[in-house]
């Protein structure tokens, strides 16, 4: 039986929330996890609020148990940026590697690359990863780490059988508008 790399993104973005401004991070970054073989169970779009990110981050580890999370969006300098702040609240390992490679990505296309404040790690059996909330910087964040995700997962779940997830996978939820 093949493995099924379960996935959820997180769009998180005051516009987007109320339906101001159409999400096309979230779409995006759907659109590359599942043509890299992800089983994207979850989206959800969320203003950027603290508390709300967190909830949403431990209900897709909890409680639907997904392999990954990524997050688009509220990774800059405005006071309403705090997804960094909300992953760090909730992970128990951080993962360095992976913002620093994504950022390594953006500063070879931009020198404002640096200025993103992406977080990445671990909370219980799931893997949390910000990129940036521009569609065009959440496909080049994602596209330099992507190759090493699905390893990731293995390492952190113990196995290399199945990842069945959760009673949700198979079927994609979404929220906001």
């Amino acid at each position: 039986m093949s493995t099924i790399y379960t996935a959820a993104v997180l769009t998180l973005s005051d516009l987007g929330s109320k339906g101001l401004r159409e999400d096309t991070s979230g779409p995006a970054l759907c659109e590359i996890l599942r043509g890299d073989g992800w089983d994207v169970v979850h989206t959800e779009i969320l203003p950027d609020d603290l508390e709300q990110i967190k909830a949403a981050l431990m209900r897709c580890a909890d409680e639907l148990g997904v392999c990954l999370v990524c997050t688009t969006g509220g990774t800059g300098f405005s006071k309403r940026d705090v997804t960094p702040e909300a992953t760090k609240a909730v992970i128990e390992r951080e993962c360095p590697g992976i913002p620093e490679a994504m950022r390594a990505e953006s500063l070879r296309i931009t020198p404002r690359g640096c200025l993103s404040r992406e977080v990445s790690g671990i909370r219980g059996d799931t893997l949390i990863v910000n990129c940036p909330g521009s569609e065009k910087a959440a496909r080049e964040c994602i596209g330099a780490v992507l190759p090493a995700l699905k390893h990731a997962i293995e390492m952190l779940r113990g196995w290399s059988g199945n990842c069945a997830g959760t009673a949700a996978h198979g079927k994609e939820h979404h929220h906001g508008g």
